[in-house]
């Protein structure tokens, strides 16, 4: 494995979710935000640096994901990169300080959340953000809005909803230029773009992914764009596997070109090995379907986009 698949598996799983997952669970009591006291029985490791390092209380052992993995594990770095690895998708329990505060005080319900917000319009602070940021064509958000799939978040962010096989908002992506999240009380399990009877059926990993290779695509009429928001929670595996059961569908892991992306594309790989039903691997050029969009319209690659301020 290179050296940046390293990093940005460090990156990306933290010391908290190797805990959790070995079975320790947060001291809220004894625990700040810069220090969180994981005990297990009576072994005591305390996390610091953002979730980054760890030191045991009762030794000096130290350091970063993969040095708690073989410490918890034992075997060497093949065995903890493996380990680490495993968790990529794996989501730890938030500590209470750490839970979006403005969205605690909310009692509605996840259907009157949803409702309460407004659908984009052209020129919009979410709009703007799709447009200028994200690079999308109006068109593909207009037919995005037309199905009810995203709304205006908090300053200028999207909220991407996920639904259940008959289309309830079950919860929603949150993403806008400095803010990353999923709702509060809210749960993962797809984000539907497209013909929700397609058999061709693209597993990617954000909302934004989903449109991005959407408009690379001209929206195939065949096909499903999906998101599983980042995780891989038991509803979002428990939709996929309803679309693999049809065995005319066929699965497209077009996830990251990174190594979150193959532990999911492998994920739905084995799903369709159980279910037979046809895979196919789809990588992006760039890492993600968004940064793909952006690379192929600078080199004019999408005859198909008109202006994104038209609408």
């Amino acid at each position: 494995m290179e050296k940046a698949d390293i990093e940005a598996l460090r990156a990306r799983v933290g010391c908290a979710a190797m805990l959790e997952h070995e079975g320790f669970a947060i001291d809220l009591k004894e625990s700040t935000r810069r220090a969180v006291k994981f005990r297990r029985d009576d072994d005591i490791i305390i996390v610091i640096h953002d979730d980054k390092g760890w030191f045991d209380a009762r030794s000096d052992a130290k350091g970063d994901v993969f040095a708690l993995a073989r410490y918890l594990l034992g075997g060497g770095f093949s065995e903890a990169l493996a380990a680490v690895c495993g968790l990529v998708a794996y989501e730890p329990t938030l500590p209470a300080w750490e839970r979006p505060a403005r969205l605690l005080t909310i009692d509605a319900t996840i259907t009157e959340r949803w409702e309460h917000r407004k659908r984009p319009w052209r020129a919009s602070a979410t709009w703007t953000y799709l447009t200028q940021h994200r690079a999308i064509p109006w068109h593909v958000i207009r037919k995005a809005i037309d199905a009810n799939l995203i709304r205006e978040g908090p300053y200028g962010s999207m909220w991407a909803k996920h639904a259940d096989g008959v289309g309830h908002v079950v919860g929603w992506e949150e993403r806008g230029s400095d803010w990353r999240g999923f709702s509060t009380g809210g749960a993962k399990q797809l984000f539907r773009f497209g013909a929700a009877t397609a058999l061709r059926v693209c597993v990617t990993e954000a909302a934004i992914d989903a449109m991005s290779l959407a408009a690379i695509e001209e929206m195939r009429r065949d096909t499903l764009y999906v998101s599983t928001g980042g995780g891989w929670s038991p509803l979002t595996a428990q939709a996929l596997e309803t679309f693999a059961a049809q065995r005319e569908t066929q699965l497209v892991a077009a996830t990251d070109n990174n190594v979150q992306g193959e532990v999911f594309a492998d994920r739905i790989r084995q799903m369709a090995d159980v279910a037979g039903c046809d895979f196919l691997r789809l990588k992006p050029r760039r890492e993600d379907w968004n940064e793909e969009l952006k690379e192929r319209r600078e080199r004019g690659e999408l005859p198909h986009a008109r202006s994104a301020h038209q609408g």
